[in-house]
C-alpha cells in the first residue's frame, strides 16, 4: 500500500485496531475518530524511529519509506515510491536473493547490505544490518517489510580490533624472529626476510655508517650502508642485479629515503604515478631499473631507537601486489620500531665487543719475557659472536735466580668493565711478584690490594713459579681449576692444587703445592671456557682435557687441546699458557 494512503483504510466492525482495542459497535463518529488517532499514533512510530523501515510489493518495489530510511538514502521519500532498490540506491548490495526467499517461503530473515547510498559521506563503505518478514492478507502475498539499521560505526570499530589484533600478532612473531642475536647483520637479514614473508615483495635494509667507517660525501647526500637485502624467489634475480649487501649508496637531498630521515615518517612512493617518479629515488637512484623489475609501489620507512636515527627499511611490491597504502606504513612503522631497538642493541653490542676485544688484545699482545730455559707459549679465543667477551688474561714475569712466574686468571663478569678489570689485575701482579718469593704469598698480597681498594669484580688466578734450577715448581690457586702437566709420552695428570678463595674476597688463605720441574714436562694453564659445557658435571670436562695425548711443544701442544677439546663456538673466553722445562740449570 502507498504511504499516502497507510492507515486510511480502518479496522472492521467490531474488529480491534492496531491497539488491540475494539471500538464501540454502531458509533461511526467515534469510529472515525479512533482510525484517526492510530494512524496518528503509527505515523508517529513509524516515522520518529531511528530504524529505516519500509514496505515493498512483491516486485520488490518500495510502498512505503519512512522519513529514516528517505534520509538514509538520500532520497525523498515520494520519490521511492514504486521504484526497486536498484533503481533508488544503485550503489548499494542490498541481497536480492535474501529478499526474494523471505517472499518465497515466509520465513523471517536477517542480512548484512553494504555500499553507499544518495546521501553524502566520507566514510569509505558504509554497513547496515536489515531485518525482513513477510505480509500476507486473506492467504495472499502482498510483499514485505523490512525494518534497517546502520551499523556502519560498528562495523569499524570490529574491523580496527581485528586490525589492531592482526597487529599485535604481527609484533608478536616478529619479536621470535627479529633480533635472534647481537650481530647487526644477521638482524638486518632477519628484519627484511620477515617483511617480504608478510608485506613485500621485496626489502632492503640500510644503516648509517659508524663514525669513521665511511667518509660523507661532498655533495651532501646522505650515504648508506646496505645491510640486507630480500625478496619473493619470483623477484629475487631482479633485486640481486640492483645491489648487494655491503656496499655503501648515496641519496641526493630531497630523495624519498633522505625525506624519510629527515621527517622521521614513512614515505611512499607510487611508481605507476609520474609525479612520484622523479623524487624517489630509490637505491641506486635508477628508478627506471625498479620499474623495469616490475615495481610498481615503494614504502620507506625510518628506522629510530632511544632518540636517533639508525637506518632505513625500504619494501617494494610489484605484479599484482597491491599499492602500499597508510594501512600498511603505520603496520610498517610499528614493526620497524621494534625492529630498531634490536639494531640499535646489536650495533652497541658490536661496538662495545670490538672495544673489549682489541683491548683485550693490546694488554695479552706482549706478557713478559720468561727465562731462557723455559718456554712458553700463548692462546686466546674470545667467545663466540653474540657473548660479550669477559675477562681473562695471562702474563709472565722473569723473577731473580732464574725462576720464572707464569699466572693466568679469570676476572668474573663480561664486557669492557670486565676487560679494564684485567688490565688492573695484571698490572697488580707484577708489582707484587717483585717483592713476594712464593705464589700463595702472591695471591694473599693482591687479595688484600683488591680487597682495601674495594673492588667490585672478583677474579680466580693460578701461579706457577718455575724454578729449573732447583728442579721445582710451586703453584698456588685463587679458587681457579688445577693445572694439568703433561710427560714426554704425552700422558696428561691434573695436579692438585689447594684452590683458596677467588681474589677479592679478602681474608683469605692460599697453600702452595711443589713438585719436581723435570725437563720435558708441559704445563697447562687454562681458564673455565675450554672445558666447561652446559649440564655437564665438571669432572667429566676435566676428564676429557686428560684424556689428551699432549705433544711436549708447548705452541703444538695448544693448537691440539685447542682443536681437540674447545667448543666450536665458545660460550666463555678461552685462555690457554703452556710451558715447558728445558734444562734443570747449572
Amino acid at each position: 500500500m502507498d504511504r499516502q494512503r497507510a492507515g486510511d483504510e480502518g479496522a472492521g466492525k467490531g474488529e480491534s485496531d492496531a491497539t488491540g482495542v475494539a471500538p464501540p459497535e454502531g458509533d461511526p463518529a467515534f469510529w472515525l475518530a479512533w482510525s484517526t488517532r492510530v494512524h496518528e499514533l503509527l505515523s508517529q512510530v513509524l516515522d520518529g524511529t531511528p530504524a529505516a523501515i519500509a514496505v515493498l510489493d512483491t516486485e520488490l518495489r518500495f510502498r512505503y519509506v519512512n522519513d529514516t530510511l528517505a534520509r538514509m538514502n538520500g532520497v525523498p521519500a515520494d520519490e521511492h515510491l514504486g521504484r526497486t532498490v536498484a533503481e533508488v540506491v544503485p550503489g548499494v548490495e542490498a541481497g536480492e536473493d535474501v529478499l526474494r526467499a523471505v517472499l518465497a517461503d515466509g520465513v523471517a530473515r536477517e542480512t548484512i547490505s553494504s555500499g553507499h547510498t544518495q546521501a553524502d559521506s566520507s566514510l569509505e563503505r558504509r554497513y547496515w544490518h536489515g531485518a525482513y518478514h513477510r505480509l500476507r492478507q486473506d492467504g495472499r502475498t502482498l510483499g514485505i517489510v523490512g525494518i534497517v539499521l546502520e551499523i556502519t560505526a560498528a562495523r569499524q570499530e570490529q574491523r580496527e580490533l581485528e586490525r589492531a589484533r592482526e597487529r599485535l600478532t604481527l609484533l608478536d612473531e616478529a619479536a621470535t624472529r627479529v633480533g635472534t642475536t647481537l650481530d647487526m647483520d644477521t638482524t638486518c637479514q632477519e628484519l627484511a626476510e620477515f617483511l617480504v614473508a608478510k608485506l613485500a615483495d621485496a626489502a632492503t635494509v640500510k644503516v648509517l655508517p659508524e663514525h669513521g667507517t665511511s667518509r660523507a660525501p661532498r655533495d651532501g647526500s646522505l650515504r648508506l650502508r646496505r645491510v640486507a637485502l630480500a625478496a619473493t624467489p619470483e623477484l629475487e634475480p631482479a633485486i640481486r642485479s640492483l645491489g648487494r649487501p655491503g656496499e655503501y649508496v648515496d641519496h641526493q637531498p630531497g630523495s624519498s629515503l633522505a625525506r624519510c630521515l629527515a621527517d622521521g615518517r614513512p614515505v611512499i612512493d607510487d611508481l605507476t604515478d609520474e609525479r612520484h617518479v622523479d623524487c624517489a629515488e630509490s637505491h641506486t637512484g635508477d628508478v627506471s631499473a625498479y620499474m623495469a623489475a616490475g615495481i610498481h609501489s615503494a614504502l620507506i620507512v625510518p628506522l629510530t631507537a632511544r632518540g636517533h636515527d639508525v637506518g632505513t627499511v625500504t619494501m617494494m611490491r610489484a605484479g599484482a601486489s597491491p599499492l602500499f597504502d597508510e594501512t600498511d606504513a603505520v603496520i610498517a612503522q610499528d614493526l620497524a620500531g621494534r625492529a630498531a631497538i634490536s639494531l640499535d642493541n646489536a650495533r652497541r653490542y658490536t661496538t662495545e665487543h670490538n672495544a673489549v676485544v682489541q683491548l683485550q688484545r693490546a694488554l695479552l699482545a706482549e706478557p713478559g719475557r720468561p727465562h731462557p730455559d723455559v718456554d712458553v707459549a700463548y692462546r686466546y679465543r674470545p667467545a663466540g659472536r653474540g657473548v660479550l667477551v669477559g675477562g681473562d688474561w695471562f702474563e709472565t714475569v722473569a723473577l731473580d735466580d732464574g725462576r720464572t712466574l707464569l699466572a693466568l686468571g679469570d676476572v668474573m663478569g663480561h664486557g669492557l668493565e670486565a676487560a679494564v678489570a684485567m688490565s688492573r689485575y695484571q698490572a697488580m701482579l707484577r708489582v707484587v711478584a717483585a717483592r713476594e718469593p712464593g705464589p700463595d704469598r702472591i695471591l694473599l698480597e693482591l687479595d688484600h690490594l683488591l680487597h682495601t681498594t674495594a673492588a667490585d669484580r672478583p677474579a680466580t688466578c693460578v701461579i706457577a713459579i718455575a724454578d729449573p734450577r732447583r728442579g721445582i715448581c710451586t703453584y698456588a690457586s685463587a679458587g681457579h681449576l688445577p693445572p694439568v702437566l703433561f710427560r714426554p709420552d704425552g700422558r696428561a695428570t691434573l695436579l692438585p692444587v689447594p684452590p683458596g678463595p677467588p681474589l677479592g674476597t679478602g681474608h683469605s688463605r692460599y697453600d702452595a703445592l711443589t713438585t719436581p720441574c723435570e725437563p720435558g714436562h708441559t704445563l697447562l694453564l687454562y681458564t673455565d671456557g675450554l672445558i666447561e659445557r652446559r649440564h655437564e658435571d665438571i669432572d667429566a670436562s676435566l676428564r676429557r682435557l686428560t684424556r689428551v695425548r699432549g705433544c711436549p711443544a708447548p705452541e703444538d701442544l695448544l693448537d691440539q687441546v685447542l682443536d681437540q677439546v674447545a667448543p666450536a663456538d665458545p660460550e666463555d673466553d678461552i685462555a690457554l699458557v703452556a710451558a715447558r722445562y728445558d734444562r734443570t740449570g747449572d
